[in-house]
C-alpha cells in the first residue's frame, strides 16, 4: 500500500496517505491509497494541473489510476482539474452539483481574476465535472483494506464543505488524518468570501475536531499540516471575528 511519496514531491502523512501542495495558490490535494482503489481529495485549478496530478499519481502507484475524487468545496482552485480523471467517481457535499451549474460563469471569472489564463479557465469550466454522489451526513468508502469517511461538516467556508477522515491504526499506530479543505488555512488568514457562512464556521471546525480528535493530523486547504490546537485556536479566532458564541 505504501509508495515513494517524497521522491515524487508528495508529503507522506501515514502509510498509503499523502498530499501535495500545488504551485500558485498553495492549494492541497490529498491521496489515500487502498488495495483496490485510490481516492484523491480535490483536483487542482485547471485541466493541465489535473493532468499533471494524474500523471504523478500513476507514477506513484505503478500505473494505477485515481478511482474516486472528493471535492472539498466549489472554488476553482479545488475543482477545475477534476475532468482530467476520466472514469473516477466524484463525491461532494449535498448541493454542490447545483452550485457548479449555477455558478459556472463565476467560477470562470474567479479563476481568471486570480491569474488563470482565460482559455484555460474556459476549457475547464466547459467540461466541469459534477458530483456523481452527494454526501448529506457521512459516507464510508471501502478502498480495499482500508475505509475512509467523507463528512459533510459545513456550512462554513462555503455552503458545501466536505471533509475526509482517514482513520489511524489502533494502539500506538499512526494518528487519524483529517483533510479539511479551506475550513482550515495555515498559510494565511481563513478567507471568507461572498459564499461563506461565518455564523456556522466555528461549528464546522468543532465537527472537524470531533472527527479527528486531539491527536489527529489536520490538513488545511492551504499551508502546512497542523494539530488540533491550531484548529481550535482558528475556531476561536473565527468566532471572535464574526461575533459567534
Amino acid at each position: 500500500m505504501d509508495v515513494g511519496w517524497e521522491e515524487s514531491g508528495w508529503e507522506r502523512l501515514a502509510a498509503g496517505v499523502g498530499r501535495r501542495r500545488l504551485p500558485g495558490w498553495d492549494a492541497t490535494v490529498g491521496l489515500v491509497v487502498g488495495d483496490d482503489a485510490a481516492l484523491l481529495f480535490d483536483a487542482g485549478s485547471t485541466l493541465g494541473e489535473g493532468a499533471r496530478i494524474r500523471a504523478q499519481v500513476q507514477g506513484l502507484l505503478g500505473g494505477r489510476r485515481v478511482t474516486h475524487i472528493a471535492l472539498s468545496h466549489p472554488h476553482f482552485d479545488h475543482v477545475l482539474g477534476a475532468a482530467a480523471f476520466a472514469g473516477a467517481q466524484v463525491f461532494g457535499a449535498v448541493g454542490l452539483d447545483e452550485v457548479l451549474v449555477r455558478e459556472r460563469d463565476a467560477l470562470r471569472a474567479d479563476a481568471v481574476r486570480e491569474g488563470v489564463a482565460p482559455d484555460e479557465a474556459g476549457e475547464a469550466v466547459d467540461v466541469l465535472v459534477h458530483p456523481h454522489h452527494l454526501v448529506c451526513g457521512e459516507w464510508t468508502l471501502d478502498l480495499g483494506g482500508r475505509q475512509v469517511l467523507l463528512a459533510n461538516v459545513g456550512p462554513g467556508h462555503t455552503g458545501h464543505d466536505l471533509a475526509l477522515l482517514v482513520p489511524g491504526a489502533a494502539g500506538d499506530g499512526p494518528p487519524e488524518v483529517v483533510f479539511c479543505g479551506d475550513l482550515v488555512e495555515e498559510s494565511g488568514e481563513p478567507q471568507a468570501g461572498p459564499d461563506a457562512i461565518p455564523s456556522c464556521w466555528p461549528a464546522a471546525l468543532d465537527r472537524l475536531l470531533e472527527l479527528g480528535g486531539r491527536d489527529a493530523l489536520y490538513v488545511p486547504g492551504h499551508g502546512a499540516v497542523v494539530d488540533a490546537a491550531f484548529v481550535r485556536a482558528q475556531r476561536d479566532e473565527l468566532a471572535r471575528r464574526f461575533a459567534v458564541s
